[in-house]
């Protein structure tokens, strides 16, 4: 399937509706949870669900709920997740993914890695000060493509805008990242710092709150 056509599966409301669901959690959904969150039935979202799996949009895995294993444990539920796979579509096609590898190469090969993060806290900094003081961070983080999730004091970001890039240049693009929304939150003012903490598939930057910040 093209990726036009993975993308125009999103068309469809109850399609877009357990999508969204799905990206926005921090654990692999279940049917019955989709189908509670859209307010459909489970059939009905079981085939909505696997339509956005054919197309790439999500992985399906199956796990026994519960912890039970051996005889007498069930069969395994089918789970979704959000998938790695980035689809983009560009008309008329641009290929803007081989000028940032060349430039991130380039950068990389020069040593640029102070340059580079002087240049994204600048421009983060713009943004926050655009965006403003009373901005909600989990909706600017969400307008962003962050896909943040909110964990106690922090916010976790399942997704890296910069995925594809950090893969092959992770100190060079993993610093820019961090400068950028460290600049991001200090220009809107926010009582909030960035700072590292990997997770495995997750974005590599936490967002860290201070307990007066209301997010």
């Amino acid at each position: 399937m093209s990726d036009i056509e993975a993308i125009a599966l999103l068309q469809d409301p109850l399609r877009r509706r357990l999508y969204d669901h799905v990206v926005a959690q921090d654990h692999e959904v279940s049917r019955n949870e989709a189908a509670e969150a859209a307010g459909v039935q489970r059939t009905l979202a079981a085939f909505h669900l696997d339509k956005l799996v054919e197309a790439g949009l999500l992985d399906a895995v199956f796990r026994r709920l519960g912890g039970r294993s051996g005889p007498g444990a069930g069969r395994p539920a089918k789970l979704y997740r959000p998938s790695a796979t980035e689809h983009a579509v560009s008309l008329p096609p641009r290929d803007y993914r081989t000028a940032a590898t060349l430039l991130a190469e380039a950068a990389e090969g020069l040593r640029l890695d102070g340059e580079l993060e002087d240049v994204a806290r600048r421009r983060g900094r713009a943004l926050g000060e655009v965006a403003g003081g009373g901005a909600d961070v989990t909706a600017l983080l969400t307008g962003r493509g962050y896909a943040p999730v909110v964990e106690g004091d922090e916010i976790r970001l399942r997704n890296c805008p910069f995925h594809p890039l950090a893969e092959h240049f992770p100190p060079l693009v993993c610093g820019m990242n961090l400068a950028l929304l460290g600049g991001l939150l200090e220009g809107m003012g926010a009582a909030a710092t960035a700072g590292m903490a990997s997770r495995p598939g997750w974005c590599c930057v936490v967002v860290r709150l201070s307990k007066t910040n209301d997010c």
